[in-house]
């Protein structure tokens, strides 16, 4: 969950090793382990346990603590983008990475690792900046000043829920539990929205509602596209499509080579009297039937020199049996 800080302390609960083990066994018995999902676990993990040799690089938690406030009279980008892999204490970090594990696992290993990556930072953008949104219209329509806008959070679970609007996405007709209460998937990140404000007070409701919000934006948007793909991915083929096409025409002036020889005679190709082979102009003898490049009169000479009349004058027989062994 993405929790308000204010009056909350740095605990230990002893669950790491609980989260650990989970994840060992949920790669041990995958055929194929994805990359991605393990490296947000494991940049997640360490962001909280801050070992000696990151501690000098990484800011501390109370420099990018989300506050509204602070990031947009300060122009604080730091804690936009950094507020997400910070967590206030190990029941917080382990509840959403377990959540991270079993979502990652199922979009990764369904859409690859390229886009479940490019998707996973384009929900933490989306969500991030609906919840900035959010709070901003909140202090100027309502002036809800202290519950929204000057409110600090942290954690993934932004992410996490517009993760789960994606992947309810793919079963809206089903249902699926949450907390033990049955609903319908289409409906599932509001139900766990509301029940996890009534349990857990001291969770940011507008960050979960951000992450939302966000998840049914990705995909309205990735419908948008006729291509199907996601945001990042349409910019991206966007910006780079200009080289891809002057590589395309270099590629088309090469001759493709199909079963018979070259598409195209060129004036570096000449063509088998007994085959109809299109051999290179390099070639003195048929790549397909082993007969010399023709000379004069429809006469060919072979590669030990000998003279042959021209394919009508060669036995169906003997043609096929150089063929073999041409090959053989």
């Amino acid at each position: 969950m993405a929790h308000s800080v204010e009056g909350r302390r740095r605990a230990s609960g002893g669950m790491l090793p609980l989260l650990a083990l989970s994840t060992v066994a949920e790669y041990y018995r995958l055929p194929w382990k994805p990359p991605v999902t393990a490296g947000l676990l494991a940049a997640n993990t360490l962001v909280y346990l801050r070992p000696a040799f990151i501690d000098p690089v990484i800011p501390h938690i109370n420099d990018v603590l989300f506050n509204p406030n602070l990031i947009l009279k300060h122009k604080d980008l730091k804690r936009f983008f950094l507020s997400p892999f910070y967590h206030l204490d190990e029941p917080h970090l382990v509840y959403n990475m377990m959540s991270l594990l079993w979502k990652g696992i199922k979009l990764e290993t369904s859409m690859g690792s390229t886009e479940f990556a490019s998707m996973v930072f384009t929900l933490l953008g989306i969500s991030q900046g609906v919840t900035l949104l959010l709070a901003k219209s909140l202090h100027v329509i309502f002036d809800y000043e202290r519950a929204f806008y000057n409110e600090y959070s942290v954690g993934f679970s932004g992410v996490l829920f517009a993760l789960k609007v994606v992947l309810n996405a793919r079963d809206e007709d089903y249902y699926t539990s949450v907390y033990g209460i049955l609903v319908p998937s289409k409906y599932a990140a509001w139900a766990e929205l509301v029940l996890v404000q009534m349990f857990m007070p001291s969770a940011s409701f507008l960050g979960h509602l951000g992450g939302i919000l966000a998840g049914i934006l990705y995909l309205k948007l990735k419908r948008s596209s006729h291509s199907g793909l996601d945001p990042v991915s349409v910019v991206v083929r966007g910006v780079t499509w200009p080289l891809k096409f002057l590589s395309s025409l270099v590629r088309s002036g090469r001759r493709r080579v199909s079963g018979r020889g070259r598409v195209g005679r060129g004036p570096g190709i000449w063509r088998c009297q007994s085959c109809t082979y299109d051999n290179s102009g390099r070639q003195s003898v048929c790549e397909m039937c082993g007969l010399g490049r023709g000379r004069g009169n429809g006469w060919s000479v072979n590669n030990q020199g000998q003279l042959h009349s021209s394919s009508s004058d060669i036995p169906l027989d003997e043609l096929r049996r150089r063929r073999v062994d041409r090959f053989s």
